[in-house]
């Protein structure tokens, strides 16, 4: 299982994620707009980074605008992103950690996952788990 921050922006991900990757002798391997997605987005957001990701050494950092209307807050702007190829093993702990929580997005295939689904722990601590589908 791998295991990366996932932060959250309002409209300057790229800004941050350039940031990072500079102060971290890194590299952008992916940037993702909303308007490449295959859902709907609003005009404002086309521009808007769905999901980015920086890696330096062994080190993945994973990044997202929120969508105008959904700000994130800044202080609680990040969730930690757990993907395995396994489907026991992301199961499993999904099942776990998501006890004596609360479920903010079910279980559902995705155009990026086969498997994903989000949830705040009982410590109110935001979590994204995913199948890697390109692991499978």
């Amino acid at each position: 299982m791998q295991l990366n921050a996932y932060l959250l922006f309002n409209g300057n991900c790229e800004e941050a994620m350039n940031f990072y990757k500079d102060a971290l002798g890194g590299k952008i391997e992916m940037i993702s707009r909303f308007s490449e997605a295959p859902m709907p987005s609003a005009d404002a957001d086309k521009n808007r980074i769905m999901h980015g990701v920086v890696a330096a050494s062994d080190l993945r950092i994973l990044f997202s605008d929120c969508p105008t209307g959904q700000p994130a807050t800044i202080g609680s702007n990040f969730s930690i992103s757990l993907a395995s190829k396994s489907d026991e093993e992301i199961t499993k702990a999904f099942n776990g950690i998501s006890a004596g929580g609360t479920v903010t997005l079910p279980l559902q295939p995705t155009f990026w996952s086969p498997k994903f689904v989000m949830c705040k722990d009982k410590f109110g601590v935001a979590w994204m788990f995913s199948l890697d589908a390109l692991k499978v």
